[in-house]
């Protein structure tokens, strides 16, 4: 089974949507429980559903995740993930990244990075997706960012052919899910040990037989505090108090 279809299924109910925000960088659903997916950089000037999604069923939504259009697959992903993570046993086993006191201990949003920081010395790193803050954390580390956007010393999306075949380790935003790229991804990266991460991710046991060995996302700890944070355009603030970052190892 694709992965698509695996989203579907799984959270494809008959449940109606409460509530949807659709913020300058995250895109938040509720459901069952609440949602994330990363927001789409360029969202359209006029979109046809505004307005009109609260009490459309989670069904409805999630079937989006096929469409090429980004708001409408930001929406679908976070739909599914309010679904597939609410009760989730996944999550419920995964261990609190509190991040290391001994080491000034990293923002929130680089937990996930610093866990891995001993492991990942002398190794072929391959990141997807640029994570501000991350070169100054990792400035011991050889590692190359693959990025949409390039900027500076970034590598664009065609160097994935090239550069994660002969890769130790990959970090993969979960992100990549929406736009579609993940698939390949995944598919390029099978000889690394393959963290896919963010807070996009839903918690899945089927993503270790699509080769994933880690997965690292998130807990909603305060939603009243999530709701303002996403629509107010918050990006990292999201880790100061929302949320906190889960690792489990397969």
């Amino acid at each position: 089974m694709d992965l698509y279809t695996l989203l579907q299924r799984r959270a494809g109910i008959a449940a109606p949507v409460r509530q949807v925000q659709l913020g300058l960088n995250w895109t938040a659903v509720e459901v069952q429980g609440i949602g994330l997916g990363f927001s789409p950089v360029d969202a359209p000037r006029t979109l046809p559903w505004s307005g009109t999604l609260r009490g459309r069923s989670a069904a409805d939504l999630v079937g989006w995740l096929s469409s090429w259009e980004p708001a409408e697959a930001a929406v679908a992903l976070a739909t599914a993930n309010a679904v597939i993570n609410h009760d989730n046993s996944l999550l419920a086993a995964a261990i609190l990244l509190k991040g290391d006191l001994l080491q000034n201990c990293a923002p929130g949003h680089l937990r996930v990075f610093e866990h891995f920081t001993s492991q990942v010395q002398q190794q072929r790193v391959v990141v997807i997706g640029r994570y501000p803050g991350l070169d100054a954390l990792w400035s011991g580390v050889d590692f190359r960012c693959i990025e949409r956007r390039p900027q500076g010393q970034d590598l664009p999306d065609t160097a994935a052919e090239y550069v994660l075949p002969e890769a130790d380790w990959v970090f993969i935003t979960a992100s990549s899910i929406a736009n579609k790229t993940l698939p390949r991804l995944l598919q390029l990266s099978r000889h690394a040990q393959v963290v896919l991460m963010g807070p996009s991710l839903p918690w899945l046991e089927e993503w270790r037989g699509f080769g994933v060995n880690y997965l690292a996302g998130i807990k909603v700890c305060d939603s009243d505090a999530l709701w303002p944070v996403v629509a107010e355009g918050g990006g990292t603030r999201l880790f100061a108090g929302p949320v906190q970052y889960h690792l489990l190892q397969f």
